[in-house]
């Protein structure tokens, strides 16, 4: 590890001290001869990189050197960032000081005296860097460390159609089929309306990969009305529990007083409903939390079940359960097919008959465990000669010790990796277990670091990062996780490699609170839980962490998004701003009030998230962040005010102002910020304000964009000048003021949206809101569109017909709300095509006052919902007939507040022909 993290920072240290530009701010600051020296010494350092990256394996001296090698490299990475943030200071400065009083400050003043402070504070930390660095070199005859040619990694994989997608598995036939009978049978040996199926094996067996299987089989999916996964891991909350399964069966966020409340709350919800609950990783034995969690479940129908995947055996025991069958590793057979279906793409070896011998001695050191099958395969992915292989299988890495606690094939996987990947990894043990994870959110954290260095100028650090990802998910170092595939989580056995490789550099402070303010100095990233009460006491401690780079608040469940989470005021007055090294702070979720102004002071700092806090304003000096690259206040919902100095973040990248309606104007100058990729929330505002055809200045925007305020736009040209058909628009909220008066002109709001027309080739969801026209552009319905997935129109009042949404060839789901004037809705909706909505699965219509009537029947032809599942019509109170074809996939209808005999007529209508479980 700690050859990685030295590797990939030195290659970062040498590159910025070539650099041209920097020699001549070194040259100006006085320090250019002292990072010379410094630079022929890493040199040669670097040189002996490749024979301690082999040693430290099994010599703990050449692992101690390259620790210190590390924590030397820190130090000069954090004396060169401060040289360029000078340097970027300087020269904001003299952009924004009138030319005159330029001229004159500068004459006044001699460049040597402006530059005298930074050279007198860097140049005795230079030199104490370099003569600890000749140390080091000198130590290499000692250390037996010889400069030798590095054999490249290859980070390069199969394509990953060609993976295998977790829908089978291999060896596990008997017992799916046996667990599948369990789970859809009638278990007449139970007293309740539901039983557990207990899933029970040691670590990396395959328990959580069998239950997904399982948890997602189409019969499981259509005999359960209710699905549940929970992770529960070490800490069994019977209250965290049951409030998550609340949430994920009423999608509803409440608060609840106290567990009575909620269990009340959740016995309705499952009340003569048939669930099917996972409880994925469950390490608890106490068998009276158990009574209180299952306490709501014996109002539910008979036949529900739970799911429990365990290592442990004694809570079943004392629920019971007599002979348990556990899953066992798997066969040689089953084994060595595994393998090769990972390593080779097939289940076999017939066409590699010659890396047969090593692939069985590779699977027999595996012991039959699928997860270290999987990473060894994987492994091996790209690679087919026998030299490779032979590496793998006479691996010192099998043989050292603690390998009953980390499986020894993990450890060699993570070895072969790449030194930038290894950091990466490392990276990841700051998450506690069961933690989950955004992929764009921890590519971000990546780039904060400074770990994300593009060697081609043309790939973006987001763009690296995101393959980098990739990779880490293709070599099983990372999962989807198991019941949201947009979010990402570690095996408890890979977490367990990344806390064992993160050694003296990356701190989970959990259960820490006894360590030395000497002992936490050496850390220089952190990451602790989030808890209701945070109080100085736990930091303390912190005084000493002077080389802290990141400080990241994370949560133990996935429940605490919802919680309230308080941390004292005397973190933040006393001790985060003596925390002047940091790059990454996030105090996102706790309920802070107020941005202290040393915020302004850390210089140093690339990524900042406040979301979901309740802060009121940023402080002014939040624009003396000029390395400032990530700012979130997604869900600061108090946020009224941003600070004028924001045109002085020129490195900002992403800027994430989600889901706060206090804010109505965004800061002057925003618009000059060239280098912005993420602006959520865009205000449109009058004269004095940000004017839409600022957005021309935004080459780079992508993502998410919501766009308010259109009815301040000036003219339809401005509205063409934003060009949103040439950024990578995905997600497209157009929003207009919800009130209708006779100063807003239809002809005026038609010609805007149809200037308004985003990339086609990337829109995935587009809402439209409070649009005053009466006709909605036709490229909201167009073809072209074959991204575009969801879609909403809400509050259009003025309209009085519908685009062609049936020809959106991805459409899957269309929300129709508060369109007033709409009375007739007929072909015009599918554009007259019998392969209309082929893809849609959720239809809404919900606050139509006038409509009357829905027909896509013409003339013994008619667009045929096959795909539909779920179709509501709420509150539409005088629409009387609907005539539609057989909905065959339909499995829920949804009639409130309608006209009398609308449902008997779309009943009628479809013969009675839909989904069997509607």
């Amino acid at each position: 590890m700690a050859e990685t993290l030295a590797n990939e920072l030195l290659k970062v240290l040498v590159k910025k001290m070539t650099d041209e530009a920097f020699k001549r701010i070194a040259r100006a600051h006085g320090i250019y001869n002292e990072l010379k020296e410094l630079n022929k010494t890493l040199s040669r350092i670097q040189d002996l990189l490749t024979d301690a990256s082999q040693k430290e394996v099994t010599h703990k001296s050449v692992k101690e050197w390259l620790n210190a090698l590390q924590h030397l490299a820190y130090d000069i990475d954090d004396v060169l960032d401060d040289v360029a943030t000078e340097a970027m200071r300087r020269e904001l400065t003299l952009q924004q000081e009138p030319a005159a009083s330029t001229s004159m400050v500068r004459k006044l003043i001699p460049s040597c005296c402006t530059n005298f402070s930074l050279t007198h504070r860097l140049s005795p930390k230079l030199d104490s860097i370099n003569r600890d660095l000749e140390n080091l070199e000198k130590r290499k005859t000692d250390l037996g460390l010889l400069k030798i040619d590095e054999k490249p990694k290859n980070t390069s994989r199969r394509n990953e159609t060609s993976l295998p997608d977790g829908s089978s598995v291999i060896g596990r036939e008997v017992e799916k089929e046996k667990l599948l009978n369990k789970l859809l049978g009638d278990d007449g040996s139970s007293k309740e309306n539901f039983s557990i199926v207990p899933i029970v094996g040691m670590g990396g067996v395959g328990k959580t990969t069998l239950a997904r299987i399982l948890y997602n089989h189409t019969k499981v999916q259509s005999h359960f009305e209710l699905h549940v996964w929970i992770c529960v891991s070490d800490d069994f909350d019977v209250f965290k529990i049951s409030k998550t399964m609340f949430q994920d069966v009423s999608n509803e966020n409440k608060n609840f007083e106290n567990l009575n409340q909620l269990h009340m709350a959740l016995t309705n919800q499952l009340k003569n409903k048939r669930f099917l609950l996972v409880l994925d990783d469950v390490w608890h034995e106490n068998e009276n939390d158990w009574e209180n969690l299952v306490r709501p479940f014996h109002s539910c129908a008979p036949g529900s079940r739970i799911i429990m995947t365990t290592r442990k055996v004694e809570l079943l025991k004392n629920l019971h359960f007599g002979h348990l069958d556990s899953l066992k590793s798997l066969s040689h057979e089953d084994a060595l097919s595994l393998f090769a279906l990972h390593a080779l793409g097939v289940e076999n070896f017939n066409s590699h008959t010659t890396l047969k011998p090593h692939g069985e001695g590779i699977v027999k050191k595996c012991a039959g465990l699928p997860l270290a099958l999987k990473a060894i395969g994987r492994l091996l992915g790209t690679r087919t000669n026998v030299e490779d292989w032979e590496d793998v299988l006479n691996s010192e890495i099998w043989n050292l010790e603690n390998s009953d606690k980390i499986v020894p094939a993990l450890r060699l996987s993570y070895h072969d990796l790449s030194a930038d990947l290894k950091q990466l990894f490392a990276y990841c043990s700051l998450f506690p277990k069961d933690y989950l994870f955004d992929k764009e959110e921890l590519v971000l954290l990546w780039m904060a670091e400074g770990f994300l260095s593009p060697s081609n100028a043309t790939k973006s650090p987001e763009r690296l990062g995101q393959e980098y990802f990739e990779i880490l998910l293709s070599r099983s170092f990372f999962q989807h996780a198991p019941n949201d595939k947009s979010l990402f989580i570690m095996h408890d056995l890979m977490n367990d490699l990344a806390m064992l490789v993160a050694e003296e550099f990356f701190l989970r402070f959990d259960n820490h609170t006894k360590i030395g303010t000497d002992d936490l100095a050496k850390y220089r990233h952190m990451s602790f839980s989030r808890e209701k009460y945070v109080g100085y006491h736990k930091f303390e401690a912190f005084k000493g962490a002077k080389s802290l780079r990141t400080l990241l608040a994370v949560s133990i469940d996935v429940d605490q998004i919802w919680g309230n989470f308080f941390l004292s005021n005397k973190i933040l007055v006393d001790l985060l701003p003596s925390l002047t090294l940091l790059r990454v702070l996030s105090l996102s979720r706790f309920r802070i009030t107020e941005v202290p102004e040393f915020i302004g002071g850390l210089k140093h700092l690339r990524y900042l998230n406040l979301s979901r806090t309740r802060i009121k304003a940023l402080p002014e000096n939040i624009g003396n962040l000029y390395n400032l690259q990530t700012l979130i206040v997604f869900g600061c919902k108090s946020l009224t005010k941003l600070p004028e100095s924001f045109s002085k973040l020129k490195k900002l990248l992403h800027f994430d102002t989600r889901d706060t309606p206090l804010l109505e104007k965004l800061p002057f100058g925003i618009g000059e910020l060239g280098s912005l990729q993420t602006l959520t929330r865009i205000i449109i505002e009058g004269d004095d304000g940000f004017a839409i055809n600022e957005l021309k200045g935004l080459t780079n925007l992508h993502g998410k964009v919501s766009l308010e305020g259109l009815h301040k736009v000036q003219s339809a040209k401005h509205a063409r000048e934003a060009n949103l058909s040439l950024k990578k628009i995905t997600g497209l909220k157009l929003q207009w003021v919800d009130v209708f008066d006779g100063s807003r002109m239809d002809t005026h709001e038609e010609e805007v949206l149809n200037e308004l027309k985003p990339n086609s080739h990337t829109l995935k969801t587009l809402s439209v809101v409070s649009y005053g026209g009466t006709q909605i552009s036709n490229w909201v319905g167009d073809c072209s569109f074959h991204e575009l997935v969801n879609v909403s129109i809400r509050g259009c009042k003025r309209c009085t017909s519908l685009p062609p949404f049936g020809l959106l060839p991805s459409l899957k789901r269309l929300q129709i709300q508060g369109m007033d004037e709409v009375k007739i809705i007929g072909l015009e909706l599918t554009g007259n095509d019998v392969n209309a909505f082929r893809s849609l699965e959720v239809l809404i219509f919900q606050d139509m006052s006038i409509w009357e009537g829905w027909s896509t029947i013409n003339e013994g032809s008619a667009a045929v919902f096959t795909c539909l599942k779920e179709l509501s019509i709420i509150s539409c109170p005088k629409l009387i007939n609907v005539s539609l074809q057989a909905l065959p996939s339909l499995k829920v209808l949804k009639i409130d507040r309608c006209g009398d005999g609308v449902l008997r007529s779309l009943v009628q209508g479809l013969h009675i022909r839909c989904g069997e479980e509607l």
